[in-house]
């Protein structure tokens, strides 16, 4: 929070007040969104299902971006999504110079997010994994983190997999902005994006883990690379990171 802060102040608030407004209300409406999604996978892995199930991982995401709407929705349109701001950059609702903005925006609130839930779930991670930080096996915390492919998933499955997530994710937010055809009602943005996320989760989740962001995803990859999980976050399953990138060309 304080590396956010210190970034904001001094490279862009004195300079470029506009473009820092967009850029600190895209991290803090990921930031939000990612503590609330991140940290309930963390309870239900670390609880061993006491505390929740994967239709809590569910519910639990599509009411963090239902807020992170709210957080940042008037000020920089609270894309939380590379893949959502690459196509409104397509659309012209977005100018390309702020495309890069934006992912950094983004992968900087998704990294913060992933190190505040490491903080504050540590013991209950350490305690359910014995220490011993693993990508995969009965006792892997990574997937608290970031998104991986079920081990059965084929390289073929798994690009369909997050093509076809993220094509509903978008196909739905443009039909929800539609003026000319059925829009959700006014004001009603963060309830119609929160219960989207929420369909997608419990129709299209199991396969992936449906990032459907590769901001989402990279961010907290990255930050368990640097606290203890290793190369294998990047190396074990390859092609899932791979595939959350291309969606962005598709």
């Amino acid at each position: 929070v304080l590396l956010h802060a210190l970034i904001s102040h001094f490279l862009f608030q004195v300079y470029f007040p506009i473009i820092a407004a967009s850029m600190n209300y895209q991290t803090d409406s990921v930031f939000e969104f990612q503590v609330f999604g991140l940290g309930t996978v963390a309870q239900v892995v670390t609880g061993n299902g006491v505390f929740g199930e994967y239709f809590s991982i569910n519910v639990g995401f599509g009411l963090s971006v239902a807020m992170g709407v709210h957080v940042g929705g008037k000020v920089s349109g609270a894309h939380m999504n590379a893949a959502v701001s690459f196509t409104m950059c397509v659309f012209g609702r977005l100018r390309w110079k702020m495309f890069p903005l934006y992912v950094f925006a983004q992968f900087l609130g998704s990294f913060l997010a992933a190190g505040t839930i490491f903080l504050l779930y540590y013991d209950a991670i350490h305690h359910y994994c014995g220490g011993n930080f693993t990508v995969s096996g009965p006792k892997a915390t990574a997937g608290i983190f970031a998104t991986y492919p079920a081990p059965f998933i084929s390289i073929y499955t798994g690009f369909f997999d997050q093509v076809l997530g993220t094509a509903m994710l978008l196909l739905c937010l443009m039909a929800l902005a539609d003026q000319r055809n059925q829009p959700v009602v006014p004001r009603g943005e963060p309830v119609g994006v929160g219960l989207l996320v929420l369909l997608i989760g419990v129709s299209l989740g199991s396969n992936s883990g449906y990032a459907i962001n590769p901001t989402r995803d990279l961010g907290p990859r990255v930050f368990t690379l640097m606290a203890g999980w290793g190369m294998d976050v990047f190396s074990h399953y390859p092609c899932n990171l791979w595939f959350e990138f291309l969606i962005c060309l598709t």
